[in-house]
């Protein structure tokens, strides 16, 4: 592939954004990085060659950033999300707004659109978060009806804040809150499958205008995934059942911390699974339309919990302390 095809990513310097840079460099692909705060996006320029990938300024509530930050590109991808909101950082103004601006700025510019969404987006949803994702989605759809959408599950990988977060929590804590009782269920997915994917999608392996959900292997309840993080970890604490309508009125509270561990929102969004449809299975608008066999949490998350163990990377045998790099990958 000729390396003068250029890609704008907007968002591209947070967790999915850096493993997408990373594909998309190893497929040969300029890269420009669509970010509020350039001088923040320093630690993507290792991921490709000297000059491939490019920060700029842009701002989403600022139509001529944007279109400046598209401008010759090829493909567009919009990662930006958020998960609590902030002052104008609210979920229609990022959500929707920002996603039907970066939409209307690829379509002036003749580019394709790759928009990331979530699992669980409705428009009927009690949640802002999920109702607002699907707004998007609309939004996205009336500006480039050829848009590829995915939808994934909760991400992991080294950098997730779903693993690491209950693994620090499982560190200081006696107990882990498990809302709603713990039956949700989830389809974790790793990051690098959502990224191949996303790689793929812009090389043109799949056709435009689909909506694809992307989910792990497995699909587990939130008390199962906890049990995981505590025996990964090697700590063992109580799972402490938390009713709805309790975590609701905690998360009132807790929204207005500098980085909420819950918010009423998330209390909404905990009341729906979070796996890909039958609809999605059934027409292989999954990972394997890809070609792409899903990671297992077992084969990725230890190889980056074990800072959370104890001994760290060692394991106690009585009075013996050994590695446990052979047993972690």
């Amino acid at each position: 592939m000729s390396s003068d095809r250029l890609v704008t990513i907007f968002g591209g310097s947070g967790f999915l954004g850096r493993h997408l840079v990373r594909a998309l460099a190893r497929r040969d692909w300029r890269i420009r990085v669509a970010v509020r705060r350039p001088d923040l996006a320093g630690h993507l320029q290792p991921l490709g060659r000297v000059g491939q990938i490019h920060a700029v300024q842009a701002n989403l509530r600022y139509p001529d950033s944007v279109s400046a930050a598209v401008r010759h590109a090829e493909v567009v991808i919009n990662l930006v999300a958020i998960l609590y909101e902030r002052g104008r950082q609210t979920f229609p103004a990022v959500h929707v707004e920002g996603a039907n601006a970066v939409a209307r700025a690829a379509a002036a510019a003749g580019a394709r659109l790759v928009h990331v969404s979530a699992i669980g987006a409705d428009p009927n949803s009690q949640s802002r978060y999920a109702s607002t994702k699907a707004a998007g989605e609309a939004a996205v759809r009336a500006a480039v009806p050829g848009a590829t959408i995915f939808r994934p599950s909760i991400l992991f990988g080294p950098e997730d804040d779903f693993f690491n977060r209950f693994a620090a929590m499982a560190r200081l804590f006696p107990a882990l809150p498990l809302v709603g009782g713990g039956h949700t269920r989830f389809q974790p997915v790793f990051v690098g499958d959502v990224a191949d994917a996303m790689a793929r999608a812009v090389d043109g392996e799949v056709a435009g205008g689909t909506t694809y959900e992307l989910g792990g292997p497995e699909v587990r309840t939130f008390r199962e995934l906890l049990e995981f993080v505590l025996k990964t970890t090697g700590r063992r604490r109580l799972l402490l059942p938390l009713p709805f309508p309790l975590a609701s009125l905690q998360a009132a509270f807790l929204q207005f911390l500098p980085k909420p561990p819950l918010t009423p929102d998330q209390v909404k969004l905990l009341r729906t699974d979070n796996v890909v449809s039958d609809e999605a299975e059934r027409e292989r608008r999954t990972l394997a339309a890809f070609g792409i066999e899903p990671a297992t949490i077992e084969a990725i998350v230890p190889t980056y919990l074990w800072r959370f163990r104890k001994y760290g990377q060692f394991v106690r045998q009585g009075s013996e302390i050994r590695s446990q790099k052979s047993e972690v990958r």
